[in-house]
């Protein structure tokens, strides 16, 4: 009976994995468990996916990550990032920024929630020499750890400009703000008018600041409404500067009653064929529960005259591609 049963359990994880290889699209959403704020990158050929792992505040304590060569299959990778790996992080980690710069992965993320500045916590910064891991705390402290120009230090971007200039788009509370980061990621410098952070933020911002750079221009979007209700959705405008002004042009992502609701904090990526794709959570009909959210990934097009197209959401999800 037990070499039936073994027998029985092996036929049916073979048909699972051949199910999921003989998928044409990814499914929405695109992996199992409650994931929220999807950082989305791509390294070598392969999409990675850092998301925040979605429970109440204290047991958000680790961050898995995802990689797929095709967005339809998946690995897991299991506690890339733990809270006991950084010595100052208790609860609350949140909403990685990731990125391959000298030779290193380095990995961004907010921790603690802080409500004040007498408190500890803010965004963090640990580095690897895999994108899988492990990561090691690289300050032993945050990088940025007080409210400034009101914003909470959470939710932080680091975007590669094409001069070689790194910066960080960050904030939460209605504020966004921009630093200069160096040239090892580990610190913040000043712009060259002497400021250290620039507030940027554009009208209906709440947080969730996302870059992208397209034909010259750059496109800078962010999540509005409340993170907990349908209304959770994302915007965005056009610069010809990093710094803006950043006037919001429109809403490009937002729930569909009829699929799922509360779609927001999102990330982009690019396949080989220079095709977008906007990976982004979004919460399931009729489920009240405050995380549970899970990560799905669209379509994003633009029409002939650079503007961003609303995206449709699907449950098909997207189809098979290459990086």
């Amino acid at each position: 009976m037990k070499k039936i049963t073994l027998f029985l359990a092996a036929v049916a994880f073979g048909a699972a994995i051949a199910g999921a290889q003989n998928r044409k699209t990814s499914g929405n959403p695109v992996f199992e468990g409650w994931y929220a704020d999807p950082e989305a990158i791509v390294y070598g050929h392969e999409c990675w996916i850092f998301p925040t792992y979605s429970d109440y505040y204290e047991l958000q304590d680790h961050f898995d990550a995802f990689s797929s060569k095709d967005l339809v299959n998946w690995e897991k990778h299991p506690s890339v990032l733990k809270k006991e790996d950084i010595s100052w992080a208790e609860k609350a980690m949140w909403a990685p920024s990731v990125i391959h710069a000298n030779g290193k992965y380095y990995f961004f993320f907010g921790a603690n929630d802080i409500q004040s500045n007498e408190e500890t916590g803010g965004i963090g910064v640990a580095v690897a020499d895999r994108p899988e891991g492990p990561y090691k705390d690289a300050l032993g402290k945050p990088l940025i750890g007080k409210i400034i120009n009101g914003a909470q230090p959470i939710d932080q971007f680091v975007f590669h400009d094409d001069d070689g200039t790194y910066y960080m788009y960050y904030g939460g509370w209605g504020h966004c703000n921009m630093v200069k980061l160096s040239d090892d990621l580990l610190s913040i410098v000043p712009f060259e008018d002497g400021q250290t952070y620039k507030s940027v933020t554009p009208e209906g911002y709440v947080e969730g600041p996302f870059m992208l750079k397209k034909d010259g221009k750059y496109y800078f979007m962010w999540s509005e409404g409340g993170w907990t209700g349908p209304d959770y959705r994302v915007a965005y405008a056009i610069s010809d500067s990093p710094f803006g002004p950043f006037k919001r042009i429109a809403t490009i992502l937002e729930q569909d009653p009829s699929i799922a609701n509360g779609a927001g904090h999102h990330s982009v990526i690019r396949d080989k064929a220079g095709d977008y794709y906007i990976v982004y959570h979004r919460r399931p009909n009729g489920d009240t529960h405050g995380n549970h959210r899970h990560t799905c990934i669209d379509k994003l097009e633009f029409d002939g005259n650079g503007y961003i197209k609303p995206v449709k959401i699907t449950v098909e999800g997207v189809a098979k591609t290459k990086f």
